[in-house]
Formats: structure tokens, sequence, C-alpha cells
């Protein structure tokens, strides 16, 4: 079964990475009850960077649930542990954390239905240098490349609400791109 386990929403706020103030919204927290989803993404969530985050094509971003161990243990390996180890949902910069859809199973074009609204993916994410410092170590980026556990970005294509716990149907579009080919593609960078 596929489901939405977890909404997350943020503000834009300055942080310091690598000694330079930089704005940022990639630190998403949990939100509770009905979300309403209109074309720019979702209510109460910010975009820092609209040139590479945000409007129609990025509304919204959704990352598999299942990925979260590899990124816990990609932490412990870097020596990022402590008393509060766990990372919540939203610790990768996602709006939607989904489970049962992974990366491969998921093509440019199709939808996500849900009860009251419907998603359109429009192409994977592709990482940069905040999501390294969001995740605590340099070589996040990297890891994200060689692994393909990047999640997806939505388009929204039917406005309505969200809320944490609905299942969701996979709609095919026309099958011409899938995510893995079209983020392997774009990290060929990252790659060498």
């Amino acid at each position: 079964m596929q489901q939405l386990i977890g909404i997350q929403t943020a503000s834009a706020r300055r942080v310091t990475i690598n000694g330079r103030s930089v704005l940022t919204a990639i630190q998403k927290t949990s939100v509770s009850g009905p979300v309403a989803v209109q074309p720019l993404g979702l209510v109460g969530d910010e975009q820092a960077d609209p040139s590479v985050h945000g409007g129609l094509d990025k509304a919204v971003y959704a990352y598999p649930s299942e990925h979260y161990p590899l990124w816990q243990a990609a932490r412990v390996a870097a020596g990022l542990t402590g008393i509060d180890d766990a990372l919540p949902w939203g610790s990768l910069g996602e709006n939607l954390t989904l489970a049962g859809l992974l990366e491969q199973d998921v093509w440019v074009g199709d939808v996500l239905r849900f009860a009251d609204c419907a998603l359109r993916v429009t192409q994977p994410r592709e990482p940069c240098y905040k999501f390294n410092a969001a995740m605590g170590f340099k070589t996040a980026s990297k890891l994200m490349a060689q692994q393909g556990c990047c999640g997806f970005y939505l388009a929204v294509q039917e406005p309505g609400s969200l809320q944490a716990g609905e299942s969701f149907d996979l709609i095919p579009g026309r099958r011409g791109q899938s995510i893995p080919e079209s983020f392997k593609a774009k990290m060929f960078k990252h790659l060498r």
C-alpha cells in the first residue's frame, strides 16, 4: 500500500554554511491536520531560492521513507551521534514523506492521486551544498548521487488538501523517462 506518512513545511530562514549567511527552507517540520495544496505548493511552506526550488514544476517535494535508514547509517558513519540521533520526517527537505513508492517505480508524468488532490511527477531532486549542511556531512550530496535515493518533485495538477496517514494511487503517465534515468543524467558530474 502506498501511503503519505508525513507532511512537512518550513519558513525560509538565514543560516551560516561554510562561513557565509544563506537563506534556506530545507529544515522542514511536521504539520498535522489537513494541509491545503495550492498551485505553488503547500500552504505554510516557503522556498528560499526559486531559481532551483519551487515554482509550478517543483511545487512539492516527495521522498520515500524507506531511505531514512541509509541516511541514519551515513550520519553514524560520519560520527554524527548524540542524544537525539533520529532523523524526523522532513530532514531531507521533503514536504511529503511517502511509504511504498520508490524512485524506480516512478516516471516523469505519473500522477499521485490522493483523496482531495492530484500531484504530477516532474523531475528528480538534485542535491546541493545546503543538503550537505542539513545532513551534517560534506559528502551527503555525493552519497545521494551514488545511491540514487533522490525523491522527486511534483506539480499540483489538482489543488485540494492532504493529510498524513492517507493512502494514494500512482496513475501511470506516458512512461517516457523514469526518475532514476533522469537523476543519473543530472548527477553525472557528482559521480566522476
